[in-house]
């Protein structure tokens, strides 16, 4: 066995260092020390944290390592998540996780989502003029990266953007890893209720919107309709949300990477691929349970043991990002798997691209003299969150 168990609980998601855009240094000394090593969890059991980049693309590819939260050594993150009951399908395993996924999947090509590009942009246009007609500084997460990620999935689920806080207060109870078992119950129970009677109000008025689609199509039951609405309402927001904040803000801090896009706005679509790779806000690790014997690395991971993937060390991995601590935009990035990687790769990744590109380029554009209001050392960042980012980030202009 590479490295020893702490006889404390290994934290995750664990606290920052000095930039609020690199790995935790525990991460970052466990992939220094092992690509796969040992740790114990908040509730006392062991898992296996895979932090290099071949490794844990090794793991998510490999079918023989199970996503069913239900499996006897599955690694939960905290005792709020332990305590969600998500009978979704990002946590099945095939045939059933392929079955469900293919109702969507169509929802979420490449294709689809360039075709909601104009529409984006528009959306941009609005937000952006509302909030350059109040007065400085905005804060750029309620003024822009929310409203914007939480209206792009909303319409395409079919659900109205009144049910917005609603919605914010599910996904703030859900990614906090503070929250009571209890008060995530009854959040969850309250969004599923909700959404199982929007789903049953469609059966006789139909929309173009999702959960409308799959409804018409009679293969699903009302709950089940509603768990795979909450389920995309959830990542197809907060992600986005936090990956437009985090983005403008390391822009911000890096000047020189700034003025590059400024120059040439044609390279935003590489400096995105750079950013995904270099902020990775899913920083709680992916978990999957061994269902055979299985040798990662040099460690065999025995049948019942859990796994934690690390996406954010394997895209500061310098076998593969050389510099890799180094925000550079003309890097080619595009081997990141800031969205996960196999088959339960993130359905939103092409659309949460075009959201990203969308925002820079109107931001470039519109905004030339964006700055921070404020010290960058008084921001507070996402720590207890599932989904990293900050949770606000006032800005002039």
């Amino acid at each position: 066995m590479t490295g020893e168990q702490s006889s404390t609980a290994f934290p995750v998601p664990a606290p920052r260092g000095a930039c609020p855009f690199d790995p935790p240094p525990r991460y970052v000394h466990a992939l220094r020390s092992a690509p796969v090593t040992r740790v114990r969890l908040w509730d006392g059991t062991s898992c296996w944290l895979v932090t290099g980049h071949k490794e844990v693309r090794e793991v998510l590819r490999d079918r023989r390592f199970s996503a069913d939260r239900t499996r006897p050594g599955f690694p939960f993150l905290s005792r709020s998540r332990a305590a969600l009951a998500d009978p979704s399908f990002l946590w099945t395993d095939d045939p059933r996780h392929a079955r469900l996924r293919r109702m969507v999947t169509a929802d979420f090509t490449y294709r689809r989502a360039e075709s909601m590009r104009p529409w984006i942009q528009e959306l941009t246009d609005t937000l952006l003029d509302r909030m350059t007609q109040q007065a400085q500084p905005a804060d750029l997460v309620t003024a822009l990266a929310l409203p914007l990620s939480l209206r792009v999935i909303c319409r395409l689920l079919g659900v109205p953007h009144d049910d917005h806080a609603l919605i914010t207060e599910h996904s703030g109870t859900l990614f906090d890893t503070r929250s009571t078992p209890e008060t995530v119950r009854e959040t969850e129970e309250k969004l599923l209720a909700h959404l199982t009677a929007l789903v049953e109000g469609k059966r006789a008025a139909g929309d173009g919107g999702i959960l409308g689609r799959l409804v018409a199509a009679g293969d699903l039951s009302p709950a089940e309709i509603a768990s795979m609405g909450r389920l995309l309402l959830v990542t197809g927001h907060e992600p986005s949300t936090h990956m437009i904040t985090l983005s403008v803000l390391a822009l911000l801090l890096h000047p020189e990477q700034l003025g590059r896009l400024r120059a040439d706005p044609s390279t935003v679509p590489q400096a995105v691929e750079e950013l995904l790779r270099y902020l990775t806000v899913l920083h709680g690790g992916v978990p999957r349970t061994a269902t055979v014997d299985i040798v990662v690395g040099e460690e065999l991971i025995a049948a019942g043991e859990g796994v934690l993937c690390m996406l954010n060390t394997a895209n500061r991995d310098e076998t593969v990002f050389p510099a890799a601590d180094t925000l550079d935009t003309d890097r080619d990035a595009r081997a990141h798997i800031a969205f996960g990687y196999g088959t339960h790769a993130c359905l939103g990744r092409y659309l949460a691209r075009v959201e990203l590109d969308v925002v820079l380029r109107t931001l470039l554009h519109r905004l030339p003299r964006l700055r921070l209001a404020g010290p960058a050392e008084d921001l507070r960042f996402r720590e207890e969150m599932a989904v990293y980012g900050a949770h606000r980030l006032p800005i002039a202009w």
